[in-house]
This record gives C-alpha cells, sequence and structure tokens, in this order.
C-alpha cells in the first residue's frame, strides 16, 4: 500500500506540482517518509510494546503539549492550523494524539475493571477524550476526533464494557459532535450537501461531486495511469482526501476493489492478532491500533463515495501526508511486534517437571525418542507391578 502511495502521490499531485520550481516535490518528500516510516516500523516491530505501558503518561503529556502549540504557533493551510512546521518538513500533532491515546488506553484497561457506568466511563477516559478532541476541533479537525472517538470504543470493547455503557458513551459524543457542525457554517454546510451534493454542485457539493464524476470516469479498468483528467484543477485535495477519486478514475472498479480489499486484509490481520494475544496490555493494544487505521480509511472512503459527509481526513498509507504515514507505519511496527510475542507464546508448553514453572519451547519428538519413551514406561510399569506383587 505505501509503494502504491508513492505511484499514486505522484500521478496525483502532478498538475499541483507543476506550479511548483521542482516538479517531483510532492514525490520526493513522500519517498522520504516512507522511507522514515518504513524505518520506525521496523524498529517498533523490535521494540517490546510492553515498555509502552511506561511511556504512555509521557506520550499523552507530549501529545496535549503539542495539541495546545499548534494553536499557537501552527501554520495555518486552507482555513486550518493543524501543522508546526520545522524547515522544510511539517509535523501534525493530532496525529501523535491518536497513538499517545491508544497506548495510554490499552495500558488504562488492562490495569483497571473495564467501565460499567457512564460515571465510570467519565472518569478519566471521557474527561480525557473531551480535552483532546476539543483541542483537535479548535483547530478545526472533525475527522480525527471521530477517528479517536472510534479507536477508543474498540479499546473499550474489547476490554469488556457493557454495550449498553458503550451505547451510551457514543450517543453522548454524536450530540456533542452534531453541536459542533452546528455552530460551525462550514461544517454545517458540509453536511447539508452531503445530503444532495448535486443542489450546489459549484459550491459546496463541488467536491463531492467532482470525487463522484472521476469515479465514474473510470469504469471497470480505468483511464489508464496518470491519465486522470480530474486531478488538473477540477478535484480539490486530489493528492490528500480525495486520492481514493483518482486511483478509480486511473485504475477503475479494478483498483478501487483491491485498496479496500486491502483495508479488509488489515483489519482481519489486526483482529486476529488481537485475538491470538494473552496480553491484556496487547489484546487492547493491537484492536485499537486495527480500529484507527480502518475507522479512518472508512471514514475517507465513505466520504470520497458520497456515502459520508467530508471530513478532512486522509486515507492511510496511501494519502499525501508525512506525520499520517510515519504513525501509520510505526502503528503496524508495533502490531507486528505484538504479533510475534504471541507467536513466542503459543509455540512454548509448560513443563511440569519444571520447579519454577516456566514454559520450554515445544519441540517435535523423533518416532525413535517416542519409542524409547514408551519403551521406559513399560519397564517402570513391570517394576510397579513386581513390587506390588512381592508385598504382603
Amino acid at each position: 500500500m505505501v509503494c502504491a502511495s508513492v505511484v499514486m502521490v505522484y500521478s496525483a499531485s502532478a498538475p499541483a506540482a507543476l506550479e511548483k520550481t521542482d516538479p517531483m516535490s510532492y514525490l520526493k518528500k513522500q519517498g522520504v517518509y516512507a522511507l522514515i516510516g518504513v524505518g520506525l516500523m521496523m524498529a517498533a516491530s523490535r521494540f517490546d510494546y510492553r515498555r509502552l505501558q511506561l511511556l504512555a503518561p509521557a506520550l499523552v503529556l507530549t501529545a496535549l503539549a503539542g495539541c495546545l502549540a499548534v494553536l499557537v504557533i501552527g501554520t495555518r493551510i486552507n482555513g486550518a492550523r493543524r501543522w508546526i512546521e520545522f524547515g522544510p518538513a511539517t509535523f501534525q500533532p493530532s496525529e501523535l494524539a491518536k497513538l499517545a491515546l491508544a497506548v495510554w488506553a490499552a495500558s488504562y484497561l488492562a490495569r483497571r475493571r473495564a467501565p460499567r457506568t457512564l460515571g465510570e466511563l467519565w472518569r478519566p477516559i471521557g474527561v480525557l477524550t473531551m480535552v483532546f478532541c476539543g483541542l483537535i476541533l479548535v483547530e478545526p479537525d472533525l475527522g480525527t476526533a471521530i477517528a479517536i472517538v472510534t479507536m477508543l470504543a474498540a479499546i473499550l470493547l474489547v476490554s469488556g464494557t457493557p454495550t449498553r455503557t458503550l451505547a451510551g458513551g457514543l450517543g453522548i459524543a454524536a450530540t456533542l459532535g452534531l453541536f459542533a457542525v452546528w455552530f460551525e457554517p462550514y461544517r454545517r454546510a458540509r453536511l447539508f450537501s452531503f445530503l444532495n451534493p448535486w443542489q450546489d454542485a459549484q459550491g459546496a457539493g463541488f467536491q463531492t461531486v467532482q470525487a463522484m464524476i472521476g469515479l465514474g470516469s473510470g469504469s471497470i479498468f480505468g483511464v489508464g495511469l496518470g491519465q486522470s483528467v480530474q486531478k488538473v484543477n477540477y478535484l480539490p485535495e486530489a493528492h490528500t482526501d480525495m486520492i481514493f477519486a483518482i486511483i478509480g478514475e486511473e485504475l477503475g472498479l479494478v483498483g478501487a476493489t483491491a485498496v479496500i480489499a486491502a483495508y479488509c486484509a488489515f483489519a482481519y490481520a489486526g483482529l486476529k492478532i488481537a485475538l491470538d494475544c494473552k496480553d491484556p496490555f496487547g489484546k487492547r493494544l493491537a484492536a485499537g491500533l486495527t480500529a484507527l487505521v480502518c475507522g479512518q480509511a472508512a471514514i475517507n472512503l465513505a466520504a470520497v463515495m458520497g456515502l459520508a459527509p467530508l471530513t478532512g481526513i486522509p486515507l492511510p498509507f496511501v494519502s499525501y501526508g508525512g506525520s499520517s504515514l510515519v504513525v501509520a507505519l510505526a502503528s503496524v511496527g508495533i502490531l507486528l511486534n505484538i504479533a510475534g510475542d504471541a507467536g513466542a507464546k503459543s509455540a512454548s508448553v509448560s513443563d511440569r517437571d519444571r520447579g519454577d514453572g516456566r514454559a520450554r519451547a515445544a519441540r517435535p519428538r523423533s518416532r525413535g525418542g517416542a519409542a524409547r519413551s514408551r519403551s521406559t514406561r513399560d519397564v517402570r510399569r513391570v517394576a510397579g507391578s513386581r513390587r506390588s506383587a512381592s508385598r504382603p
């Protein structure tokens, strides 16, 4: 998916890159971000994920400081203040907030009983979630707030939170989200344009209409890689949030289906890791990271296809963007580490003869060894019967 991202970002960003000095600027940046992300993925896959429990408070405080700092010193792009510039690179603190909250929530719920009532859910999980989501909504970034709530709901569900309590908490979050949409004019316009984008095809519904045109133009096999028309000043943000529309136009239904199938495979693998993991912290963290990636993908795909309002959330692994790609690949590294740990545990058996109760590696026994073992048991059985017969 990352390799496909580099190709599609180069194709979708070509018209926008022509306006810059270097027409390959987006491709080079995405390639550098991909290399950094793969490096972090490899490092995280070798770093014991249990140590993240000790780092959870520091991660939360760092993410909180970043979300506060971006409101003060952040760079405003397209009316949103979400990025902090570090020379030629930019960083989005809300991406770190997702990972930090996943680690903290998994650590907290692994050591305590799952919330049974709304009062227990409110303290401290609800309070911390509201603080982060409030700061992110001020940026403004509704899509990231929805992704955080989705991720925390998955962790709570795996932890054993009753369905009624979880539904009540999600209902409260949805109500607050509707208030946030209603009192922000551009969000309210997006909501109404989603209901009927063709009513204002040149205004609020322009992006949705152009995305639908791009998807429909691709037919079954697409118009060909690099041959998209929508990316040429028709579809805004073609290489970021709306890149799936370009995939559908250039690669057709086949390419779009392959992307959706890839996320389904990721969801299956991530949930299987969570089910196989015996460690409470690892199980919750795997479920949360899987829901985080697949939840963002579902939100983005639904928005591009006109099934949900636009939220401005990128497509994980595929859309252009350094912070999103790096954090997503780091999350994959943590999942790989959890999977390796679960595999090591399942490959060991309990040793009854070992006094310290530790496990030994399970090794296949040869036929000769099995025969010797059986013959030894037969000799002991015969000897025992003789001793019992000699007793008065």
